[in-house]
């Protein structure tokens, strides 16, 4: 049996896999992206993103997106709440329209790039489960059903578990220290009404020493809450999640004092709650060049949510790749040390940033930390 060969092969179907492949489109060129979900609506996107000016918004840009992207941004989005844990508000900063965050739907910003893509550009149900180097910067890509196919250029923009990075680099991800459970309220205005009111149109942070709520306002005008603890590893694995009662009250125990309005947001929510652990790849994550391969997005710089990066660094790093790229096909070792020599420093810069803001959240004044991180930025 031949095996398939594809001249540039992108494994992730995310935003910046999608980013990396509609700038290469643009362009004129062509890319083979896998993803191992079954289709598009194979699983939930997450929550909001707030896509900035200097990064996210400049990838849209880069790839004739931007005009479309402004149609689908969440009006009243920008408004930052921030309360302490009795509830009294500490900031309110209103959205005027002047903001160079707007928020959307990840799920819609993903259709966004699905949809500007040619019919057959992402193999759907296809699990990349390894990779290997033939010599000459090509490389054989291995799948779950047993199938592989080669490749001039492996780009792995496949998460914080990437079955592409050990060609480039040893490092695991590693526990930042904090865990998220996730809560969703449905209609809120109708059937979650003080819960609405404490969220806000847009993003709330509610801290305390060492926990805290973090919440915003979806597009369906549903509310999306995660309740953040410093904790061992091993918290989540203590507590019955497929019991959304028992794991409410596992969850809530940690927040006996707060506000009722505050421990409404999980104690009101509908459906389960969903766990999930903050994982973090060393600060200033790096590599030397190898021939025929890269990363991009959480694969090459993870970091923990502390600072609203993730999401646009990956579209960004992107769309800087296609456009090296694109500026001369022929030269694609170039393009990928040019590509990568802008990569470290920024996703370094920004993933410390991220962990000083981790910290800044939780530390024992909390949340004077991050009113101070919002005074200092005018």
């Amino acid at each position: 049996m031949s095996t398939a060969h594809h001249p540039i092969a992108v494994v992730g179907a995310g935003l910046g896999g999608l980013a990396l492949a509609r700038v290469l489109h643009v362009h004129g060129i062509e890319a083979a992206v896998f993803d191992l979900d079954d289709s598009p609506a194979a699983r939930t996107q997450g929550g909001m993103l707030d896509i900035h000016d200097d990064s996210g918004q400049a990838a849209l840009r880069a790839a004739g997106l931007h005009e479309e992207f402004l149609t689908l941004v969440h009006p009243g989005g920008q408004q930052m709440r921030i309360l302490d844990k009795d509830a009294v508000v500490r900031m309110d900063q209103p959205d005027d329209g002047t903001g160079g965050r707007p928020e959307i739907d990840r799920g819609e910003l993903r259709g966004l790039l699905l949809r500007s893509l040619p019919e057959g550009t992402v193999r759907w149900g296809t699990k990349v489960v390894g990779a290997r180097p033939l010599g000459d910067g090509r490389h054989e890509v291995t799948l779950a059903d047993g199938g592989a196919f080669t490749t001039d250029l492996l780009v792995g923009a496949d998460g914080a578990w990437s079955r592409i990075r050990p060609l480039l680099s040893p490092d695991r991800p590693a526990y930042t220290g904090v865990s998220f459970v996730e809560a969703d309220l449905l209609e809120a205005d109708v059937r979650h009404p003080v819960s609405a009111e404490v969220v806000g149109d847009g993003m709330l942070f509610a801290l305390g020493p060492g926990r805290g709520f973090l919440a915003h306002r979806e597009t369906d005008g549903s509310l999306h809450v995660y309740a953040a603890l410093e904790s061992p590893e091993d918290w989540l694995d203590g507590i019955d999640f497929a019991d959304t009662e028992a794991a409410k009250a596992a969850v809530l125990e940690h927040f006996a004092d707060w506000d009722k309005s505050l421990r409404a947001l999980v104690a009101d929510a509908d459906g389960a709650l969903v766990p999930r652990r903050i994982h973090a790849l060393p600060v200033g994550h790096r590599w030397d060049r190898v021939p025929g391969v890269t990363l991009l997005g959480d694969a090459a710089h993870l970091m923990s949510p502390f600072a609203g990066e993730g999401a646009n660094l990956a579209l960004l790093d992107g769309a800087e790749l296609g456009l090296a790229i694109a500026a001369d096909p022929g030269a694609v070792e170039a393009a990928l040390a040019a590509y990568e020599e802008k990569l470290f420093p920024r996703g370094e810069a920004s993933a410390a940033e991220s962990a000083h803001g981790g910290v800044a959240l939780f530390r024992d004044d909390a949340p004077q930390g991050l009113v101070d991180m919002f005074a200092a930025h005018g």
